[in-house]
């Protein structure tokens, strides 16, 4: 199949694919006139691909993972493990992060809304200057 019936059946954009395969994540057999052709193998390839960068992961790592997709042995098992599980402590302190800045927004919010309480004055009053 060509470039672009991989496209629509993986659903994803052409430009995404030639990205894949300037990455070194995706292959393809090229014609005489130079058009990438694929197999049906790809398009299932290209899924999982796209679950991972889904989950978080950047091309780089993908690129690590892969050869335990390749060519499964007990040492890319490893490695990939190994892999997934510093992204998965990455992934881990970024959540960590975002729950303090979101912990301190809060706090932010809380103040500014006992500061704009603070400011309504009752019923018949003149409002503070």
């Amino acid at each position: 199949m060509r470039i672009g019936e991989l496209a629509a059946q993986a659903g994803v954009s052409v430009r995404s694919l030639r990205y894949y395969e300037e990455q070194g994540l995706l292959t393809s057999s090229r014609s005489a006139s130079g058009q990438r052709h694929y197999t049906e193998l790809e398009v299932e390839r290209v899924r999982f691909i796209q679950r991972l960068y889904a989950a978080g992961l950047s091309s780089r790592t993908i690129s690590e993972l892969l050869p335990c997709v390749d060519a499964p042995s007990e040492g890319n098992s490893d490695a990939a493990l190994e892999r997934m599980a510093q992204e998965r402590n990455r992934l881990s302190e970024h959540i960590d992060e975002l729950m303090r800045t979101r912990d301190a927004l809060d706090t932010l919010m809380t103040t500014a809304r006992a500061h704009r309480a603070s400011l309504r004055t009752p019923a018949g009053t003149a409002p503070r200057q």
